[in-house]
């Protein structure tokens, strides 16, 4: 029972520091492509919270895919007028990385 523990422990403890760098480094992606200009992880700034995302999206299947469609074409009118421009530069594996961590409510250490 002592090593079932330890090892389940262990796993927890792997999961969470793999878990806390890519956190680290989705939200490098995210000030590195100016996405903090128009978002904040708890409030409103011109864009929604990416908190807020999240809670939109939590029980949408297709909400990965959708957000990185949006994210690298850009576009309005899932959160009001105002446009989010393209950032068609980004990689897939960085899309990818973006949206899993805005899925997840951005935590984020720093």
């Amino acid at each position: 029972m002592k090593i079932f523990f330890s090892f389940a422990l262990l796993v927890f403890h792997f999961q969470y520091v793999q878990a806390s760098s890519e956190d680290q480094k989705a939200f490098a992606v995210a000030k590195q492509n100016a996405c903090l200009g128009c978002h904040a992880i708890n409030k409103k700034i011109v864009g929604p919270s990416f908190e807020s995302v999240a809670q939109k999206y939590q029980a949408d299947s297709s909400a990965q895919a959708f957000l990185k469609n949006k994210i690298a074409k850009g576009g309005a009118g899932s959160w009001g007028v105002v446009p989010m421009p393209a950032n068609a530069k980004l990689s897939d594996a960085d899309l990818s990385l973006l949206t899993s961590w805005i899925l997840r409510g951005a935590p984020n250490k720093n």
